[in-house]
């Protein structure tokens, strides 16, 4: 059987793997470990958001919480998940479909979406057991003719408890994230090896024969297919280390929270992201703001007074990873769509009783990145740009054609799908005695 290494192991790196074992002999590599959920209570989050500490320094957060990742930018806090599961574990588990842009370009993903909802439970029943604050902010939006619609969510979405952990780590394991496609990839035979770096492709005569691994202990890894997953962030830094040009048009979808007090709210206490309304360009949603309330001083108030709306914005692009360093740019159009967001999410916190003057907002930060190998109408079937060798193939969002100023993960795994699918049907041909046909 021939192999294949995929790097990364979340929503794109899990679902390529999964659905290419058996017809490939698969190796996922990522760089971090076996995800580990914050488990700090409440109280011990209130000391160490007290403490200052992380005000100074936000990236040691990775102490209580080894699977997050958070740097800083001029515009910005860069946040990615990092271990088995990459970002979905860190994520609040939206199953949004968000593919208008890739049918602009002629990618029709209809199967694939349809084959998700055969696997995974995606489902708006949360809201039967939402908190009095979620159906007053939920009144509010739908007074201001917002119209707000519950978010679907990927797993079991009925028995979620309201804990408001999400993006800390389900407790009760109710949320879905990528491993669990990459625990069904290893019961069919596929190796995992976490802790592995990859430092670049090897590439010899216009074809990829294996990858190199960084750290204290280099070596090579051969293989007849490489697929990069490795996220918006890792996908670009391992194709330039191994001379394949990107784009510099690196979206990062900014998120900022404003937020108010609200004696005893207990929005900590919510389900993250309830409800979802989507304006031009920008989706605002209810969201208590963890990292805001460890980093940033205006969050002084005790967790279970504070309520917050998330506003997120699909930014203009033009950033870039530039060797192990994220440079983003926010554009005036970028600004203005994050003023008239939080000038919405100020009505919203408005229609609940507050003050639009006591409201606050929380750090600006991203963490969808995308759009570094995007996707055109002349690579759209073919999903493989001509910069790549014929057996190499990338399955995350550095696919996208823009940014998507919406949950990303199902489409992800939509576009892995189609990946996998791709090369299944194109080893098929080769068993079959066909030639190896160029992919792009």
């Amino acid at each position: 059987m021939r192999t294949a290494v995929v790097i990364g192991s979340g929503a794109g790196g899990a679902t390529v793997a999964k659905e290419l074992q058996g017809t490939y002999d698969v190796t996922v590599l990522d760089a971090g470990r076996p995800y580990r959920r914050c488990t700090l209570d409440r109280h011990t989050i209130d000391l160490v958001g007290r403490s200052r500490v992380l005000r100074v320094d936000p990236g040691l957060i990775r102490a209580p919480y080894p699977a997050l990742r958070v740097r800083r930018t001029d515009d910005m806090l860069i946040v990615r998940g990092i271990g088995l599961g990459g970002t979905t574990t860190v994520a609040t588990g939206n199953g949004v479909r968000a593919d208008d842009d890739l049918r602009a370009v002629g990618l029709d993903l209809d199967e694939e979406f349809a084959d998700i909802e055969r696997q995974i439970p995606i489902s708006t029943e949360h809201r039967h057991r939402w908190h009095p604050i979620t159906r007053r902010l939920f009144r509010a939006a739908d007074d201001l003719g917002l119209a707000p619609m519950p978010t679907p969510k990927m797993g079991a979405a009925a028995r979620c408890r309201h804990c408001g952990r999400c993006v800390l780590g389900c407790p009760y394991g109710i949320k879905w994230d990528a491993r669990r496609f990459l625990d069904d990839a290893v019961a069919r035979g596929a190796r995992v090896s976490a802790g592995t770096r990859v430092d670049r492709i090897a590439i010899e005569g216009g074809r990829a024969i294996g990858v190199l691994t960084g750290g204290a202990s280099p070596r090579a890894i051969s293989a007849d297919l490489v697929v990069v997953a490795a996220g918006g962030f890792g996908t670009p830094a391992i194709l330039e280390r191994s001379g394949i040009r990107c784009e510099p048009t690196l979206s990062v979808d900014p998120v900022l929270t404003i937020a108010a007090r609200l004696p005893r709210s207990w929005q900590c206490s919510e389900l993250e992201m309830p409800f979802v309304v989507r304006r031009d360009r920008y989706i605002l949603s209810p969201y208590f703001d963890w990292l805001s309330y460890v980093v940033d001083p205006r969050w002084r108030h005790p967790p279970e007074d504070i309520v917050g709306v998330m506003v997120k914005i699909a930014d203009e692009g033009g950033g870039r990873v530039d060797g192990r360093h994220i440079r983003t740019r926010l554009t005036s159009a970028d600004r203005l769509r994050l003023e008239a967001g939080a000038g919405v999410a100020r009505e919203m916190l408005r229609g609940i009783g507050i003050n639009p003057e006591t409201t606050f907002e929380g750090v600006l930060n991203g963490g969808h990145p995308g759009g570094t190998l995007p996707l055109t109408p002349a690579t759209a079937a073919s999903l493989h740009d001509d910069r790549l060798p014929a057996n190499v193939y990338v399955a995350d969002a550095s696919l996208f054609p823009r940014s998507l100023g919406l949950p990303p993960i199902l489409t992800i795994v939509a576009l892995a799908k189609r990946v996998a699918r791709l090369l299944r049907d194109r080893e098929g041909s080769t068993d079959r005695g066909s030639a190896l046909a160029p992919c792009a």
